[in-house]
């Protein structure tokens, strides 16, 4: 069987990207061939590794990619977590079956350290809420 592809695709390929990837990574286990990807590899997000701490997964490992490492391939599933109306960095990927939009804040924008942990938190629970969701309709 082959498995479906699945590209996270976002701007910086630091946070929300790389917490989906592991929560796809953990709830479906090998059903899926994963990879996030973004505009460009930029440094993850260390709220980010210790928000996924918090619920016991380790991304601190995880590295960031562009997506130009991946023209040329063909997903099953791209799902953009940015903002096209927000974010002027966030990436367009040909090569895709399905296409998918979360569109979700991104905590780079945050006005203090204090509120971009607190936005770091708030999306990682809705990565949680849309990856168990997107499991559920590609069983």
């Amino acid at each position: 069987m082959i498995k479906p592809k699945v590209l996270f695709l976002c701007s910086g390929n630091s946070c929300r990207t790389q917490m989906a990837e592991a929560f796809l990574s953990d709830l479906a286990g090998d059903r899926f061939e994963i990879t996030s990807a973004g505009s460009e590899a930029t440094p993850l997000d260390p709220d980010a590794i210790a928000a996924m701490r918090e619920l016991g997964i380790d991304i601190s490992r995880h590295q960031s990619k562009s997506v130009t490492s991946y023209l040329g391939q063909r997903f099953t599933f791209v799902i953009t977590l940015c903002d096209r109306q927000q974010e002027r960095a966030c990436p367009i990927f040909p090569g895709a079956i399905w296409r998918r939009e979360w569109h979700l804040d991104n905590p780079a924008l945050a006005d203090s350290p204090e509120e971009h942990r607190h936005r770091v938190r708030r999306v990682r629970d809705q990565l949680r809420e849309h990856v168990v969701q997107f499991v559920g309709e590609n069983q």
